[in-house]
């Protein structure tokens, strides 16, 4: 058992559907839930061929897993635990709404199953906006789903927020933030919305009262210099902790760390080998109860991608890149990015610390356009 290993479930199913999410989810899709629960199963023991392999991180993501209520989530987490070696530390997460997640008994009889960890979409504090975003919560249910947690018996509590929403102010936001971290929660992501295509808020108007990118930035750094004074520290570009609070599963994926996802939609990497099952509730249920289910994409990874993506998705996070790290893995050598990056070091942009380098606040505002040109400059 020498090698950790992510496992991602992917729980299709949503009580509504927010006008931002282009996540592969399906609202008021009750009659579907059991039917994907036996398949999940039969999945997980399906795949259950991971020797050598610990489960030190497994998370429940959606959609709303929490919608599927307390006797589907443990026979999940029954099937987790009888097929696969569990560490005895492993972090496990269930995504989970206000609206889901009151019930006290529920929390600890997932507690009970192994749950120790979960991920709240509050989203904002302020009711008409949650009623413009489509949520199907108040902020009030909010307060009273963390309530209910700590006394369920959770301990680790993360709450995600969004700003930049149509007709936010600065000190909207503010009020959001600080009502929320008033809850003490031990992590905190808080994302900038982004207007996907295919979303009802793509074609809205409201779409035309969202902060621009000016005033969005003003937002983001004030959150980080706001949360540093409350004791979260920023570890990846939206992602804020209390100390040894950051989320072990997502992690794995910044630092290209092993993982299986399974259910429609879910990606994993594991032993070398990219591959992603069709976002297709129907095609993944006959398939697995056909014994035949084959990934959507599959794609070996070369040295020269995991190069390209340790600089990539290292340079999100605060640990940022080390030149020796990078020669020593990829037998490339770091002077063309070190070269990209010192003069970012006067702008503030980039921060330097012995070999290792990451971006600053400032930098992660403008993290795609540095990162594009450190690839260029790598040769990848």
């Amino acid at each position: 058992m020498g090698k950790n290993l992510g496992l991602y479930l992917h729980v299709p199913f949503c009580r509504s559907k927010c006008i931002y999410c282009d996540f592969y989810s399906l609202p008021q899709a009750e009659e579907q839930i059991d039917r994907y629960i036996e398949a999940l199963c039969r999945h997980l023991e399906a795949a259950a061929r991971c020797e050598g392999y610990t489960v030190d991180t497994v998370y429940l993501g959606g959609g709303t897993p929490s919608y599927l209520g307390r006797e589907r989530l443990e026979t999940v987490l029954d099937a987790v635990h009888k097929f696969y070696h569990i560490a005895e530390n492993a972090e496990v997460t269930l995504e989970a709404n206000p609206d889901s997640t009151g019930d006290k008994k529920m929390i600890r009889a997932l507690r009970e199953a192994g749950l120790n960890r979960v991920s709240l979409g509050v989203q904002s504090a302020d009711d008409r906006m949650l009623r413009l975003l489509g949520r199907p919560h108040s902020f009030a249910q909010a307060e009273g789903a963390v309530a209910g947690l700590r006394q369920g018996g959770i301990e680790n509590i993360s709450l995600d927020l969004i700003y930049g929403l149509p007709g936010q102010t600065m000190g909207h936001w503010q009020e959001t933030l600080e009502r929320t971290a008033a809850l003490s929660p031990e992590h905190l992501s808080c994302y900038g919305l982004k207007v996907e295509e295919g979303t009802p808020l793509a074609s809205m108007e409201a779409r035309e009262a969202i902060p621009d990118g000016d005033a969005q930035a003003d937002f983001y750094l004030w959150t980080v210099r706001r949360l540093e004074e409350l004791g979260y520290g920023q570890y990846e570009i939206s992602n804020f902790a209390r100390p040894g609070r950051h989320s072990r599963h997502n992690m794995k994926y910044w630092t290209l760390g092993e993982y299986l996802g399974l259910g429609p939609g879910a990606h994993s990497d594991l032993g070398g080998v990219r591959f992603a099952w069709a976002r297709d509730l129907g095609a993944y249920c006959r398939g697995v109860e056909a014994g035949g289910l084959e990934p959507e994409t599959a794609e070996a990874v070369s040295r020269d991608q995991r190069a390209l993506e340790y600089l990539m998705l290292g340079l999100r996070t605060a640990n940022g890149v080390s030149a020796g790290e990078f020669e020593g893995a990829f037998q490339r050598p770091f002077a063309p990015v070190e070269a990209s990056l010192t003069p970012l070091i006067r702008t503030g942009h980039v921060l330097r610390n012995g070999d290792r380098w990451r971006l600053s606040p400032e930098g992660f505002l403008v993290s795609n356009q540095i990162i594009g040109r450190v690839l260029e400059a790598a040769g990848i």
